[in-house]
């Protein structure tokens, strides 16, 4: 059973249907060594995920008594993966919210639906298997706050200025040469401007606005990290 985590770098996730979509989302989190529960009633499908984690669980049902008996709510974050069936998606959710987990996505299939799993007060995605590996991507780096996706690879990001680079001057900082990506804006004191000046020194509490490519983008969010 998982025990409550409150450090960001060690949140536990559930995954509750193992469908193209939760198959996806574990198997991600998991490779990114991430705590993470599965939950299906198709027995093969709990034994692949098996050797990504020892929180997998054959369950026959999803009533609220069934889910507790696995510990699922104590994961920080919950992910129900079965939009497909409509009525077994929005009780899961409901369930799963009354057992008392902080944060829970549902997956839907169509508007309707997720303007119900919104009104019982989940988070709702509408994906396909790569909008799941997003998804795991943005939950795992917590220091990026993707703002606009361009395309398949670029972004425009905010991201706190921290580590290294506090003190440093934007030409000093190497951004552009060490990460190809460019400062848009910069946010210092509830104030923003799109006017970045060479020799503006960063400070501890700024935000950058950035665009370039997404894996660079959390790179540089990664090496920010004190």
């Amino acid at each position: 059973m998982f025990g409550k985590k409150k450090e960001e770098d060690s949140m536990s996730y559930g995954i509750i249907g193992l469908g193209r979509f939760g198959t996806a989302l574990a198997t991600t989190l998991a490779q990114a060594g991430k705590e993470i529960m599965v939950l299906d009633r198709d027995e093969e499908k709990v034994k692949q995920m098996r050797p990504l984690t020892e929180h997998a669980y054959v369950v026959r049902n999803l009533q609220k008594e069934t889910l507790q008996e696995t510990g699922i709510q104590n994961c920080d974050q919950v992910i129900v993966c079965v939009g497909t069936q409509v009525d077994v998606s929005i009780l899961t959710t409901l369930n799963v919210i009354n057992l008392g987990v902080p944060h829970v996505i549902s997956k839907a299939t169509s508007s309707e639906q997720g303007q119900i799993l919104e009104k019982i007060g989940a988070e709702v995605v509408y994906p396909e298997r790569d909008m799941a590996i997003r998804l795991a991507k943005r939950l795992i780096s917590k220091r990026v706050f993707n703002l606009f996706e361009l395309d398949d690879k670029t972004d425009i990001s905010e991201l706190p200025v921290g580590g290294t680079l506090v003190g440093k001057t934007v030409e000093g900082s190497q951004i552009r040469k060490e990460y190809g990506i460019n400062i848009i804006a910069i946010g210092h004191n509830k104030a923003i401007t799109t006017d970045i000046q060479p020799d503006y020194v960063l400070s501890q509490g700024d935000t950058l606005v950035v665009i370039g490519n997404r894996d660079n983008i959390k790179r540089l969010g990664d090496d920010m990290v004190e």
